[in-house]
């Protein structure tokens, strides 16, 4: 990845008067997002929700990326338009959590880690391949 295009990137991301939208929920977090209002956590009302989000009039003008989780990044929009797509064509940049999440540590208990460097090489080259924004040099 060259200098110059890690600055675009970065330049991008921070553009005047814009922000990143967190939607890199995962499944746990979005049940307990949805159980405090009494939605079931399914796949439809998973999509429906992001949709809602992600098509929202205007908010090209206030959002310049979001970052996405896996499943989100695998999710197609109800007419078939792949979620990174449907972000990119507004001028947003899809964006990926790429790691797995916490785990319990064992013999501490209550203390977690992030798990998720095994594997990253051939996730990342998959998000790209699925549309999340990143670098021409990653994998």
């Amino acid at each position: 990845m060259s200098k110059q295009e890690l600055e675009s990137i970065a330049q991008a991301m921070v553009a005047k008067g814009k922000g990143i939208l967190a939607a890199d929920e995962s499944m746990g977090t979005i049940k307990r997002r949805f159980d405090s209002i009494k939605i079931e956590s399914h796949e439809n009302n998973r999509r429906a929700y992001r949709e809602m989000l992600f098509t929202t009039k205007g908010i090209e003008e206030a959002i310049s990326g979001v970052i996405l989780f896996d499943e989100t990044l695998r999710t197609k929009a109800s007419d078939g338009t792949p979620f990174p797509e449907l972000l990119s064509k507004k001028g947003i940049m899809p964006g990926i959590k790429v790691d797995k999440g916490p785990v319990d540590i064992p013999f501490f208990p209550g203390e977690t880690v992030t798990e998720g460097l095994d594997g990253l090489r051939a996730r990342v080259k998959e998000y790209k391949e699925l549309g999340a924004s990143l670098p021409s040099g990653a994998p």
